[in-house]
């Protein structure tokens, strides 16, 4: 097999092409390093990577590789942040970015980040990464273009916008009024300095150096330790991903009603994520344990062995189910700050599904043989247990207030109160 490139948003194939021959590669993810071992390639160069949403790719992957006898190159962006932290075992870096994160110049991940397009539309970036503004800022200081207090507040200017807004036209919008900023725009066209690409290319050419026989400095190669997680991953990997994740997909097109619920919330969850991302918010650890307790008590995993084996057989690992945790608590997050704008939307949902009517009359006939709170001396616990276990087929929740929350109420009054009525209705005949 020829060298493997991992790259997406910083270069293009064809700027690939021209500099080594390879097998060009999305961005890397978790698993995709062990992968392409199995193939043997000559030589492997990660360019690109993905930051968040989808498993990074694990340093003990690359360690793989090296051992292996494959030479594993890296800059620009995740290439330059891995071997950065792998360069002491043999990963080879490339690069200012790699020199810069190496010694320290550089530690936030949020340098190299950048907003980019989806693989369908080539991976274009749509946000500048914050090196590449460092470095078109000190050219434009030593063009003289810009004064130095004036690069000075651009740089922090961008620093402090999250890396999927940072756009030059938002950052000059912000500092149009300082001394340098119109003719730093008229400038920014033709001096504008994409380091990342700088770095790529270096690497590559470095790598083709490589294999035209260039030797590389010797390294002490270290022996991958055989932990349980990793013999986890090459076994999900070994084993072919269990089934490909399209077919697994097109079997849920086969049931179109059960698709559009799971792609709605799967749009809810992509939504909540941008969200939190622009915030800059992860969700605090113990909403994570909330949502795992939550989803061990609904599938019914009390043992952490359960836990471990439904883990395993739905071809996750720890990561994984954690990032499914988190995207639960950034859906639950999103929702609950909407809380107030909720109910004239879920109309407006009953209104197009043509429930509306249906739910409305039931209320009206509801209202009309209610009695006042409170005063139906019927035993809470008994309302509890009829609702939950005849009703829903399922035992009470631990925390009540919680799961009134989660259902747009203020706790656990206001949902007794609601079940109360429904209790109250039943057994009169009226739903009937």
């Amino acid at each position: 097999m020829t060298a493997v490139v991992f790259v997406g948003p910083t270069l293009a194939p064809e700027a690939i092409s021209e500099c080594l021959d390879a097998t060009i590669l999305p961005p890397v993810r978790q698993g995709d390093v062990y992968r392409v071992v199995g193939d043997k390639p000559t030589a492997i160069g990660i360019i690109d990577g993905f930051f968040e949403g989808v498993p990074s790719v694990w340093h003990k992957e690359i360690l793989w590789a090296i051992e292996q006898g494959i030479p594993v190159f890296g800059s620009a962006s995740m290439g330059a942040l891995r071997a950065a932290e792998l360069a002491n075992f043999g990963m080879i870096g490339v690069g200012g970015i790699f020199e810069d994160y190496y010694n320290g110049t550089l530690q936030d991940d949020d340098e190299v980040a950048v907003l980019h397009s989806p693989a369908e539309l080539g991976f274009q970036p749509l946000s500048e990464p914050m090196v590449s503004i460092r470095a078109t800022v000190t050219q434009a200081q030593t063009a003289a273009i810009l004064p130095s207090d004036t690069a000075s507040e651009v740089l922090r200017c961008a620093k402090t916008m999250h890396y999927r807004n940072r756009i030059w036209s938002d950052i000059l919008a912000a500092l149009q009024d300082l001394p340098g900023i119109a003719e730093f725009e008229d400038w920014l066209p033709t001096g504008r300095i994409d380091a990342k690409a700088r770095d790529a290319v270096a690497m590559l050419e470095r790598m083709s150096e490589h294999l035209a026989g260039s030797p590389l400095p010797p390294t002490d190669i270290a022996r991958t330790e055989r932990t349980l997680m990793w013999k986890a991953l090459r076994a999900r990997i070994d084993a072919g991903d269990s089934v490909a994740d399209h077919s697994v997909i097109d079997e849920l097109r086969l049931q179109p009603e059960l698709y559009s619920t799971l792609r709605d919330r799967a749009v809810l969850a992509l939504l909540s994520r941008e969200e939190a991302s622009g915030q800059d918010r992860t969700p605090e650890r113990d909403e994570l344990v909330r949502q795992m307790e939550d989803h061990r008590a609904n599938v019914g995993l009390s043992r952490r062995s359960d836990l471990m084996a439904w883990i395993a057989a739905n071809d996750l690992n720890p990561e994984g189910y954690e990032a499914m945790l988190a995207d639960a608590a950034r859906i639950e997050a999103a929702t609950a700050s909407r809380a107030g704008r909720l109910d004239t939307q879920l109309l407006s949902e009953l209104r197009r599904s043509d429930q509306y009517t249906q739910l409305r009359d039931r209320a009206v006939s509801k209202a009309e043989q209610a009695l006042p709170t409170g005063q139906s001396g019927v035993d809470r616990l008994r309302v509890l247990m009829w609702y939950f276990e005849s009703r829903l087929d399922q035992t009470v929740p631990d925390d009540l207030d919680s799961y009134a929350v989660a259902l747009g109420l203020t706790g656990r009054d206001a949902f007794y109160e609601m079940i109360e009525a429904e209790f109250l209705y039943c057994h009169s005949g009226a739903a009937e």
